[in-house]
Parts: C-alpha cells; structure tokens; sequence
C-alpha cells in the first residue's frame, strides 16, 4: 500500500474534493468550516494541515498548531520533586518552548486525527505519524505533542512509541451520561441523592440574582473585551494551559453554526460578571471554554450556576452526554460526571534531549480527586 502525504498551510487551501472522499464533516470538529474560525481568529499560530492519499484518494486528516509556551508554564504544575524541576528548567535555560501540537489545542478530547472507515488504521496512522516528521524537521521547535487518545485507540495510537514517543496520561474528560427519562432539569436533580440534589439546588438559589442571556454573533461582538477578560481569569486561575484563545474565534463560530454554538452570559447589576460556551456535535454536547469574575464568584456561586445550566442545556438538547471537559474533577463528579481516560505522546525533537525526558514523561502523575457517586441506585 503506497501512501503519502500532503500538508497545506491553510484550511481553504484543501480541495473540497478531499473533505467529500473522507467523509468527516459530520463532526462539526473535522469540518473545515470549524477550523477556518480558528485559523482566522488566532493569527499568532502556525497552522498546518496534513492529507494523508492512497492513490490520490485522501484516507486520513490531521491538523496541528505550533505554539510558544514558557517552560516554567509547563513544569510548575506537574507533580515532581524540586530538584528534578530546576533540572528540567535549567535543561532548557529556562526559555519559552516552540512546541507541535497534532490535535486541537483548544478542544480536550479525541479531535486531532480522522482516519477513514475502511482502511487498514494501523498503517494509514502511522503515514500521520511520518507526516508529523516532515512538518518538524523543517520548523525551528523544541518538542511534538500528539493529544488526546480514548483507550479504545490506543493498541493504534501506541505505535508511536516506535517513533520515539513516551506516552502520558492526562486529566480525564468528565463526562455527564444523560438518561432519556430526564426530560428538565428538575427530572435529573430527583435522580441525585438528597445531599447532591440540596448542593445543585443552592447553586441556582444562590446565583438567582444574576440575569442570563444567550448571546447572539451581535452580543459576541458586542462584549468581546468583557469575554476575553473574564476568560482570561480563568486562564490565570488554571494548572496549565498551553495557549490563549483569541474570542474573535467565537465571532466567527456563532456566525457559521448559529444555535449547535452556545455563548450565555450572566449579569450582576447590569455588570457581565461569568459566560459559558458549548458546541453541540451530533449527540454530544461539550463544553467549550468559560469564563468567571472571581471576585463575585463566592457570593453569587457563578461556577456552580455555570455547571447547573451545561445540564440544563444538554437537556433542552437532547444531548445523549455532556462533555465538561477536564480540570475540576471532583466538582464536575458532584453532577454525576464519570471520567473519561486520556493518553498523549510527546517527544523532544532532538534523539539525546529526548532519551533524557523519556522516562521524566513515563512518569508524570496527573492529580487525584475524589470520585463522587451522586445518583440514588434504586
């Protein structure tokens, strides 16, 4: 079986032919329609895209960005010893890392490679895997990241280790199976155990002051400044995160998937003080990125509002689950969310840093927390 690749700058540069042969587009996240928004929205990352073809007919997709990111960023939040994380620091001078990611950066979840049904999986990932090569060792960078695989990929994705990839698990995504009986929100919280229904009631108790509404691509626009900013809290108050969206993406993806792209604001005194966004893709409802007024977080419980009306929404959508994402285990499994386990594979790019970093990255331990059991078992 021949294969190559062809790598392309920019989405619109792909022949429509191509998008039809594979058969992706009914995954909102393959679309090219999706990635154009971020293309054009966030003009700071080198964006690529790889056809893998099979006698000129396209048999696999990926895409990937290219990011700087300071080290300290990545090594102050992962569980080591002092001395091991001054090693790391000063192996790297302490200086900003240009680093590949193959998957989408701003999606947690399984969103970066779409092999196509039919052909031989192991062989066609693999083409992805050399195709990767091809697009670093051009490219002035440090290390490739290859995220987020389900263990059902694994005995495919695994391959990678025989181009020198250590695998690595991260947090998991919470995920919040619906059942077809719950047809409000009050139906789903009579299915929580009295303590967890008293703590999700509270929440909306708590946060009855705030005004809601469903931004429109005018509203986005409209308090882009406000959006960013809030959202930026949140990037401030995370354990990582590789890089910072520019919200003019969601400008563009309210404009091309009108209600399947959700943006709801809440106001305290007229004040925008918290948003949630979410995708609907197919039967899945995921929640994208959010954004909160800590200061007022406390008092008028914006966070756990927030998670109240991601249920709510999946709902009203008929979702069959909802993706909260990662971060927050514990309160996200307060809701009935159950975690979804996720593997990626780095590697630096040079043979010697990397046999060094190999087993640093085996052995990197993602945080525990406490896995609740809200729903009554009756």
């Amino acid at each position: 079986m021949k294969l190559r690749s062809k790598i392309f700058k920019a989405v619109d540069d792909i022949p429509k032919a191509y998008w039809d042969s594979l058969n992706c587009c009914d995954n909102l996240y393959y679309s090219p329609d999706f990635l154009r928004a971020f293309e054009i929205a966030n003009t700071d990352i080198d964006f690529n895209y790889i056809i893998v073809l099979k006698d000129e007919e396209p048999v696999a997709f990926a895409n990937t960005q290219i990011v700087t990111i300071g080290i300290e960023t990545i090594t102050k939040n992962i569980k080591m010893s002092s001395k091991i994380r001054r090693t790391v620091n000063n192996m790297f001078c302490k200086n900003s890392l240009r680093v590949m990611f193959c998957g989408n950066i701003f999606l947690s979840g399984e969103y970066g490679t779409f092999l196509k049904e039919g052909e031989p999986k192991i062989e066609t990932f693999k083409a992805l895997a050399k195709a990767t090569k091809k697009i670093y060792r051009c490219t002035r960078l440090h290390a490739i990241f290859i995220k987020d695989f389900e263990n059902e990929s694994l005995d495919i994705t695994d391959h990678l280790k025989s181009f020198d990839y250590a695998s690595m698990h991260v947090e998991p995504n919470m995920i919040i199976y619906l059942k077809p009986e719950w047809q409000s929100f009050d139906d789903y919280t009579k299915s929580l155990k009295s303590k967890y229904r008293v703590k999700a009631n509270r929440a909306d108790t708590k946060s009855g002051v705030l005004k809601d509404k469903f931004f429109s691509t005018k509203d986005i626009i409209n308090y882009k400044d406000e959006l960013q900013s809030l959202y930026q809290n949140t990037i401030d108050n995370a354990d990582f995160n590789a890089q910072i969206l520019n919200l003019n993406t969601y400008i563009h993806l309210k404009d091309t998937f009108k209600e399947k792209f959700i943006v709801k604001g809440y106001f305290l005194d007229g004040k925008l003080v918290g948003f949630l966004s979410a995708m609907q893709n197919k039967t899945h409802l995921d929640a994208h990125f959010i954004g909160i007024d800590y200061s007022q977080n406390k008092e008028y419980g914006i966070y756990p509002r927030i998670l109240n009306d991601y249920v709510r929404l999946g709902i009203e959508t008929q979702s069959e689950q909802i993706n909260l994402g990662r971060t927050a285990s514990e309160i996200k499994s307060t809701l009935g969310a159950q975690p979804k386990t996720l593997t990626c594979y780095c590697k630096h790019k040079r043979y010697l840093p990397n046999q060094i970093l190999k087993p640093f990255i085996k052995n990197v331990q993602i945080k525990s927390f406490k896995q609740h059991q809200p729903f009554k078992t009756n």
